[in-house]
């Protein structure tokens, strides 16, 4: 008698190394560089308390004396702060872990919003189709004609100085996030909205209609997991859009508080500094934070490739 044998299904991490985004990325070095190091700027910015000489937030470990000091690696370096200090004698790596930290988290929960709202008008819109889709286009229409920019300045300014700086100070991060996600949810319901009027003909939803489901299982439970791979490049787009978004308007005042810095206020606080030879304030938060957004938009850009195979080269 023949024993029969069982073979045991694969674990979630052989699925991931048989998948073809696994070969897609083991095979391109620059992808692979690319998540390097965007996975140490956004480690270190996640443990910032633990690898951080000094806490920025804490006053009393912060020496006015020790302002404007130049990098260690400089003749007037001092070895105590690696990458110098700021004007208010902040140790710059500090800052900077602390600002990045700031930042990400601010791309990402805005692009979290953008992508809620987004996918539920998108998804709304093709597939109940008619009036409801003429008016929540045009009001994406609308929403488009105004530069984000211009809505977040009109916004911050207009909330800052109607309830004051300190309560703007406190709130200053979640205004940020509500301000920028709401201002680039059309780009998430454009993209969804076109996934949907061509899935929508499909046999499956079709079938699930017979079936008796309702609108709202048919959308999120049938079209929205065919309509994710446009999801996944433009979230990591917009994340790069977000961080920019939050270091210009912090440039401008409307940002973070200079009590907490993310790397755009950093930018910000050391810009009046840097001709007068402090120019590490200014241009080495400006590195990083390029740096950031590059390796971003470089993964968002492989994404888009593999995710669509008549653009992969690879």
């Amino acid at each position: 008698m023949s024993e029969l044998t069982v073979q045991e299904a694969p674990s979630t991490w052989q699925k991931v190394r048989q998948s073809n985004i696994w070969h897609c990325f083991v095979n391109d070095r620059l992808a692979m560089v690319a998540t390097l190091i965007f996975a140490v700027i956004v480690g270190a910015a996640l443990l910032a308390p633990l690898l951080s000489p000094t806490n920025p937030y804490d006053l009393s470990t912060i020496d006015i004396m020790d302002s404007e000091i130049a990098p260690a690696w400089s003749e007037e370096g001092d070895e105590r702060f690696l990458l110098g200090t700021d004007s208010q004698g902040r140790d710059m790596l500090s800052t900077i872990l602390y600002g990045a930290r700031i930042s990400i988290a601010i791309g990402f929960f805005a692009v979290i919003l953008q992508a809620l709202l987004g996918i539920v008008i998108g998804l709304t819109a093709g597939y109940v189709g008619g009036r409801v889709d003429n008016f929540l286009m045009r009001m994406a229409d609308i929403q488009l004609s105004f530069s984000t920019m211009m809505v977040a300045i009109v916004v911050l300014a207009l909330f800052q100085a109607s309830f004051g700086s300190e309560l703007y100070s406190k709130l200053a991060m979640w205004m940020l996030i509500l301000v920028i996600g709401i201002a680039e949810w059309p780009q998430y319901a454009r993209t969804i909205r076109a996934s949907v009027l061509a899935e929508k003909k499909k046999e499956y939803v079709e079938a699930a209609k017979v079936m008796g489901f309702g609108p709202g299982r048919i959308m999120f439970r049938h079209i929205l997991p065919n309509c994710l791979s446009p999801i996944l490049v433009i979230s990591t787009v917009q994340i790069a859009n977000a961080i920019i978004s939050e270091a210009a308007l912090s440039f401008l005042g409307l940002g973070m508080p200079v009590s907490e810095p993310s790397l755009g206020s950093l930018i910000s606080s050391g810009f009046e500094y840097i001709f007068s030879g402090s120019w590490w304030i200014t241009v080495i938060p400006g590195v990083v934070l390029v740096t950031l957004v590059l390796v971003i938009n470089l993964l968002g850009d492989w994404l888009r490739d593999v995710l669509n195979p008549k653009l992969y080269k690879g």
